[in-house]
């Protein structure tokens, strides 16, 4: 084990759509990483009508990077292209929208070698210069008091999931599941399942952080969510016994609040009072966090926009999946296409 840790190779896997800027700023970071290990990229570009060609080439001399052309077929399958033109052992894969702090690969090394698995997921955080609505947007997506640590948590790491953005798979890992599903939406959350079926083992490193820019409007945020909301019973149908009680919760959440807003309307205002307790309770763990009075009350509208998408979503589903009878496919064919 010890002569396989020594020669771990890492390939990043990039699948890039109509984002060259963001590229940049990913290329950029990691270009200063303090040890790159002789890591070797892989930009995917999906179909993009925004081409990152002459991005790509201002780092051909300064970074092992592969530039890759495809027809567009989604994410999964793109970094599923990747990793099949990739040289290295050791995959890890990266969203376009991410920034990497200058010691993630050095992290990542110095875990596996010590302690390996055949694939691991990081947590991701804000960058000090992102705005105050991706801020809270992130507050939103990785607060305990949001989704449970579900997408990073040290505290919780058992109940980690690893995600697309900020993830690594072994070669062995990528062979034996056949890496992400065709589908557009919880292709990470399948592989998940697919890799605990072939029982390869996975870690949370939770050192190995990203800077992860998420949407930066609402209304994109918001159509995000809704999917992700909605691919939820999808995956849950694929991978019999792996719902949840705690996947309504954000459904039960919203309707609890048009409860509420109706009974104070009839004089009963003690359900609203413990909903602004916990909006409350938002505000004051993301002022601790983020230190910015503007994003601890953005990070209150940002919970309600999270759970408002993901519950619509998650019900539209379930009335499609359920009530109706309609397979995935034809309830959401956008999700497969």
């Amino acid at each position: 084990y010890k002569i396989l840790f020594l020669k771990l190779q890492f390939s990043i896997i990039i699948p890039v759509y109509n984002r060259p800027e963001e590229l940049e700023e990913l290329l950029q970071s990691i270009l200063l990483q303090q040890e790159n290990y002789h890591v070797e990229v892989v930009v995917v570009e999906d179909g993009s009508l925004r081409k990152c060609k002459d991005v790509v080439y201002k780092y051909v001399e300064k970074l092992n990077v592969k530039y890759l052309l495809k027809e567009n077929t989604g994410p999964g399958d793109s970094r599923n292209f990747g990793m099949t033109q990739a040289s290295g052992n050791y995959l890890i894969i990266l969203d376009s929208d991410c920034l990497l702090p200058e010691n993630y690969l050095s992290i990542v090394f110095k875990f596996l070698t010590s302690t390996y698995a055949e694939a691991f997921g990081g947590p991701d955080k804000a960058h000090p210069s992102f705005n105050s609505r991706q801020k809270a947007i992130n507050y939103s997506m990785t607060s305990f008091l949001t989704t449970g640590g579900l997408r990073g948590n040290k505290n919780t790491a058992g109940n980690f999931q690893l995600r697309s953005f900020n993830m690594g798979l072994s070669k062995k890992a990528f062979q034996l599941t056949g890496g992400f599903a065709k589908q557009r939406i919880g292709e990470d959350i399948d592989l998940n399942f697919r890799l605990k079926e072939k029982n390869l083992s996975t870690v949370y490193i939770g050192d190995a952080f990203v800077y992860h820019k998420r949407r930066n409007s609402w209304l994109s945020f918001f159509k995000q969510i809704r999917k992700f909301g909605a691919a939820r019973p999808i995956l849950n149908q694929m991978h019999p016994g792996s719902a949840r009680f705690t996947y309504w919760f954000p459904l039960l959440f919203i309707l609890g609040l048009v409860c509420s807003l109706v009974l104070y309307t009839l004089n009963f205002p003690w359900l609203l009072l413990i909903y602004l307790i916990y909006f409350l309770a938002i505000a004051v763990d993301s002022l601790m966090k983020n230190r910015q009075i503007n994003v601890a009350f953005f990070s209150v509208y940002a919970v309600l926009v999270q759970f408002t998408a993901y519950g619509s979503g998650f019900l539209s589903s379930v009335v499609r999946l359920y009530l109706l009878r309609k397979p995935p496919r034809e309830s959401f064919p956008g999700m497969f296409e």
